[in-house]
């Protein structure tokens, strides 16, 4: 359990997804969580889950060990103006898309110690993907309480911050690919004669249930292919069918597009 006091600078939907699965999943007591958001149904929703709110950004700064920014990045520099030097010193654990650490330093008075993070919106369903860049200054209480904090809600893994934008261009955007995966399966599922909801839910599901197969019993997704591809059966006509239609070749150059897109923002 994190002991250490964390606090939140933006409670939307991906900072709230954070807050209420390290609440729910009791890795963070409520007396240890301070929020500040301009939204006042942000704030409703904070206070509804029991924790304390800041009267602004330089309140919970001060009174938190470590802040959680969770801002859009256009307004990242006025929010953390708006700190003041109450962050001198601080832990800040940043989930803002495209700012790297140092451009976040820039904008903060005084020194503070940071770690970038890449969520993912699964987060918002406690299935997050969570990368944290290895070449952090936080100390080694401080990274252990981030670690805690995400793996409460999905999967950590600790990369260097040159390849963060492979990782915004892999699981930053990947939901959005499997989405458009399941949407196709279930079409050709309406195709055949499927009602539409069936088709989407066996789809869904069908995802959901091979990645919990690879995850939990570690396997290469090779061979769970091999394992349901029976010789001259149905499913090795349809891998046929993808592989004809380049469909690996097409997704890795999607994660490219992606990443490179990442590396210019």
């Amino acid at each position: 359990m994190i002991t250490k006091k964390i606090g939140w600078i933006g409670c939307g939907n991906m900072g709230g997804a954070i807050l209420h699965g390290a609440l729910k999943s009791g890795v963070l007591a409520k007396e240890n969580a301070m929020v500040y958001d301009v939204s006042p149904a942000a704030m409703e929703k904070a206070e509804g889950w029991g924790v304390s709110l800041g009267a602004d950004c330089a309140d919970v700064c001060r009174n938190s060990d470590l802040i959680l920014l969770a801002v859009k990045p256009q307004y990242a520099e006025q929010t953390l103006a708006q700190c003041q030097d109450a962050l001198d010193g601080k832990a800040v654990i940043s989930i803002v898309a495209g700012v790297t650490a140092e451009r976040l330093r820039g904008m903060i008075k005084g020194c503070p110690r940071i770690l970038r993070t890449m969520p993912n919106a699964p987060a918002m369903v406690f299935e997050g993907a969570f990368a944290l860049c290895s070449d952090n200054d936080l100390t080694a209480d401080e990274m252990t309480a981030a670690e805690e904090l995400f793996s409460s809600i999905g999967v950590v893994e600790q990369v260097p911050e040159k390849l963060i934008d492979a990782v915004c261009g892999l699981s930053g955007g990947g939901p959005a690919y499997a989405a458009m995966f399941i949407e196709a399966m279930a079409d050709g599922g309406v195709k055949q004669g499927l009602p539409r909801a069936t088709a989407y839910r066996l789809a869904a599901q069908t995802c959901l249930g091979t990645a919990k197969m690879i995850l939990d019993m570690d396997i290469h997704p090779g061979q769970l292919k091999d394992m349901v591809t029976s010789p001259g059966g149905t499913t090795i006509e349809g891998c046929e069918m993808l592989e004809k239609g380049g469909m690996r070749g097409t997704v890795m150059a999607c994660v490219n597009a992606a990443t490179e897109k990442s590396k210019k923002l």
